[in-house]
Formats: C-alpha cells, structure tokens, sequence
C-alpha cells in the first residue's frame, strides 16, 4: 500500500514510520497516488492568525467575535473542548469557557492573510474553487508531469509551507470528487490528511448520517426524517424517481451523492451568490429611527463590497434576529439589478417600515442577491422617483471623492443615528 511522509515528503511502499526521516506521521491508501480532487480547510482560521500574531494567546482558549451579546465568529481547538462553536451567543460562550480571551474579528488581515494562502495554491495548480477565506476545492489532475509529483505530495507540502512560512495549519481531504473531498477534510482536524477512494466510497458512507450532506441543515434534516431518512442507507433504498418528485432537484442530488457520485467540476470562476452586512446591537433596541441609521450604515457597506468586486444584485433581502434568537426575513426583487448604497437602503428600509412587529431586535442585517456583472446595474430611472437619477450622480460623485481622500471624507447624516 503507497505510504506518504507527511514530515519529509517521501513516498515508499509501506511501514510503521518513514524509512528517510523516521517519523511517525504517514498517510497510506491504495489510491494514494491517483486521487486529484482536494479540499484544503484552514484549521480555526481567525483564532489561528491571531494566536500567531499575539503569541501570549498560543496557549489559552481564544474566542473570535463580538462584545457580550455578539456572537462567536470561531474559535480555537482549546475552546471547542468547553463546548464553544461557531455562531454561538458570546454570554453563552463565556459560560461555557470563561477564562478564554476575546478578540475582534479584523477581516481585512485575515483576507490578507487569505491571499498569501491563496498564492501558495496557484503555484500548484490554477483549478481553485474558493469557498471562503480559509477554504477551497483544488483540481490537481494533470499536474504531476509538471511538478513531477503526484497530487498527495503537492498538497502534504502545501500544509508544511502553510505551516512555515505563513503561521497557519491546515487539513485537507483528497478523493475523486468534491463531495467527498470535503468530508475528508474534517475528518482530523486540525493538521489533518484523509483520503476517501473510490474502492472504500461505499464502506465509507454506510451508516452515514445525511446531515454529512454539505447543504442539508437543521431543516432539511427535519424534513428528511419525516421521510425515515436519516442515514445514507435510508438514501439508498429510494428509487431515483421518487426521491426526485418528493425531494425535486435536491432528490436527484441525494440519489447520486449516497453512492459517493458528484459530477461536479472544481470552478475557478464560481460567482458570487450574495454580499451581506450585519450587526449586532449591544442591547436589544426597538427604535425604528436606531434600526433606520443601521439600515443605512449596512446598505452602504454592501454597496462599497458590491462595487469593490464590480458587482450587483437583484434582491434586497432585510434579516433581523428577535430578543429570542429567532429570525425574521423580508425580501424585495428589484426592477433591475443595482450595487447604489441608495437603492439598497430605500428597498431595506420600505422592507422594515412593513415589518409590523414593534420589536425589540439584537441583531440586523442588509443582503444583496442574484448577483450579476455591474455593468447590467442601474440602467432603468424610477418614474415614481423622478430624485433617485440626481441621487445616483451625487452618489458616484461621492465615492470618487472617498477613493480619493478616504471613506471618512463625505458621511451622510443619517449614517450618525
């Protein structure tokens, strides 16, 4: 059976320990060298840029996220021990691990810190499908005549430079589709390396919950069960069509993905499907003209990443989070697509001014939807708003005099409620 050193990266046919290094830290399977579809997942990505930047933090629990009544964005392996988990409450998080330090997330380094990653990537292959700032799919077919080895090498590397030259661990899943590749990767964590092949694909999944599924939440969990599905051996004793007219598309997928089939291709070019801005209040508020000043601050801050990337969108989606957790969605789809923090404000605010209850909420957010290239936006004028033209040119005058002199240059009054 093919065995790899992690440490040194030698490959050789089998054993207990490297025979060039001696360490202890080998990946074996019979597809070892063959498999070419990964998914690489930086290991509590934020916690760990942290912890290296501050290394008085190395060895204590570490939550990233708001004040007391925010919520956790991640958190160190230590503080997963106590219970502490992603989008959690951060008054539950500190009950369950008091003595954690908490710090702010500061997403422009950690993007930074991203692209450095990213970089790393390229230099492998170009075939990079990112997900999010800490992860992504990555096609390595065809790359082992160029870097004359074969896809388990490349990345096994790839962690070691992660690791050495940028401060950050990582864990990755190889197999012969995304599907699984992205199971693999969480399998052991962190500093983790697994393998699914094609040969074990069905041993491997028998027994299976479904919520293994990527995109199966707590609601289709619930729906599925309704069904007497719970396992990926419940999936396989469906017949395809009627997992299809029960399910519709999402049928079909359940049908092909219980046999470890995902025909999916690893896409660099994978568009964007959403731009979102939220926040959460340090005390639960009801005050429309509060609520309103946040719509505006949130409309502009998915405005200027709208435009950043060039970008527009559709639908104007308004998220508040009640006093009890629970959610509250409203959405609007515009006549034409638009990426103007004035639109995007007036359509979330007619959104709020139609919410009828009085409140009060902790958290509010502002999302931009069907995502199109910026050139499509903002074509069509408003008859019923003969303002919003003379809004738009004020609004394009105002951001070349924040490019030029800082964002700070031109604030609008109702940003200051």
């Amino acid at each position: 059976m093919p065995a790899l050193c992690r440490d040194c990266l030698t490959l050789f046919p089998a054993g207990p320990r490297c025979p060039a290094c001696r360490s202890p830290r080998l990946i074996a399977h019979p597809e070892l060298e063959t498999l070419s579809i990964a998914h690489m997942d930086c290991d509590a990505f934020y916690a760990s840029v942290e912890k290296r930047d501050q290394p008085d933090l190395r060895d204590r629990p570490l939550i990233v996220g708001g004040g007391h009544r925010g919520v956790v964005s991640t958190c160190c392996y230590l503080a997963r021990i106590k219970g502490v988990r992603s989008a959690m409450p951060m008054f539950q998080a500190l009950k369950l691990c008091p003595e954690a330090a908490v710090v702010k997330p500061r997403i422009t380094h950690y993007a930074a810190v991203s692209k450095q990653i990213r970089a790393l990537m390229e230099e492998l292959t170009p075939q990079i499908e990112p997900l999010s700032l800490d992860e992504a799919f990555l096609d390595l077919s065809g790359t082992q005549r160029l870097h004359h080895a074969p896809p388990a090498v490349l990345l096994a590397r790839l962690l070691n430079r992660m690791e050495a030259e940028i401060g950050v661990t990582g864990s990755v899943g190889l197999s012969h589709n995304k599907f699984l590749a992205k199971i693999a990767s969480d399998l052991d964590k962190p500093r983790g390396f697994s393998v699914i092949g094609r040969a074990d694909t069905p041993a491997f999944l028998k027994g299976k919950p479904v919520r293994m599924i990527w995109g199966v939440g707590a609601a289709m969990q619930a729906t599925l069960e309704k069904a007497g599905i719970r396992t990926f051996d419940d999936l396989l004793r469906w017949d395809r069509k009627d997992l299809a007219h029960k399910f519709g598309p999402m049928g079909d997928r359940l049908y092909h993905l219980a046999r470890g089939e995902d025909r999916r291709r690893v896409s660099p070019h994978e568009p964007m499907k959403s731009i979102s801005a939220e926040t959460t209040f340090d005390e639960d508020t009801a005050d429309r003209d509060i609520l309103d000043g946040h719509i505006w601050r949130l409309a502009e801050r998915v405005s200027d990443r709208a435009k950043a990337k060039d970008l527009a969108g559709q639908t104007v989606t308004l998220k508040l989070r009640r006093a009890d957790f629970s959610l509250l969605t409203r959405s609007h789809k515009l006549r034409d697509a638009t990426q103007t923090a004035d639109r995007l404000y007036r359509a979330a605010a007619e959104l709020m001014a139609a919410v009828a209850e009085p409140g009060p909420f902790r958290l509010i957010g502002v999302g931009l939807s069907e995502i199109t290239p910026a050139n499509a936006a903002d074509l069509t004028g408003d008859l019923l708003d003969p303002g919003a033209s003379r809004r738009l040119g004020a609004e394009r005058a105002a951001d070349k005099i924040r490019a030029r002199f800082g964002k700070d240059a031109i604030i609008k009054g109702r940003a200051l409620r």
